[in-house]
């Protein structure tokens, strides 16, 4: 028998979970406590272990859930924005993936060195993500030909690298914009 979907009251609190782990991971040095971010999503650690029963479960949904973000807001800032703009606003989503990214690090390692988290999809569905932004800026004339979406993925990591989010956005901001300069045609 399939199952029903989850109540709404489960629906909103698992989003609401995602959204606070994701707030969380991005915050923290260290990776942060199950508790702290149950305490912070203002449910109990009961409900987040219903929910994600273990650490890796939580940390597999947010990184799948960023993921999510990253390839399909590339395609939702095309629709509204024109491809400079999408891309640049798709450079600091990227940016907020990254600084997710720390909070969970050693966990996400682990679960990528076992193969429980597909990095090489991962790394596919981004590519593409920053590959249908470049076409869209070559094709509106905006964004140089010869450059790669490898290229632009390699100088993102190294831009959140010397300048990682929160606490250097200024920083980050800065090198964005020379970036997107350098890949602007003439």
């Amino acid at each position: 028998m399939p199952s029903s979907p989850p109540r709404a009251d489960a629906a909103r609190n698992r989003t609401q979970l995602l959204e606070v782990a994701t707030r969380v991971f991005m915050a923290a040095g260290p990776e942060p406590s199950l508790r702290e971010i149950a305490r912070e999503a203002g449910v109990g650690i009961a409900t987040l272990y219903r929910h994600f029963p273990t650490r890796e479960a939580l940390v597999a949904a947010v990184y799948a859930d960023q993921v999510v973000r990253l390839t399909e807001g590339a395609h939702e800032l095309l629709a509204t924005l024109p491809p400079t703009q999408a891309l640049r606003r798709w450079m600091d989503l990227f940016g907020n993936w990254i600084a997710t990214k720390d909070g969970m690090l050693s966990t996400l390692l682990a679960m990528i060195e076992s193969d429980e988290i597909a990095h090489a999809q991962t790394h596919t569905n981004l590519i593409n993500a920053i590959e249908s932004l470049l076409r869209a800026g070559r094709t509106a004339g905006e964004l140089r030909d010869d450059v790669t979406a490898e290229d632009v993925a390699a100088h993102l990591i190294g831009i959140f690298t010397v300048a990682p989010l929160p606490e250097h956005a200024a920083r980050a901001d800065r090198l964005l914009g020379v970036l997107l300069h350098g890949l602007r045609t003439g």
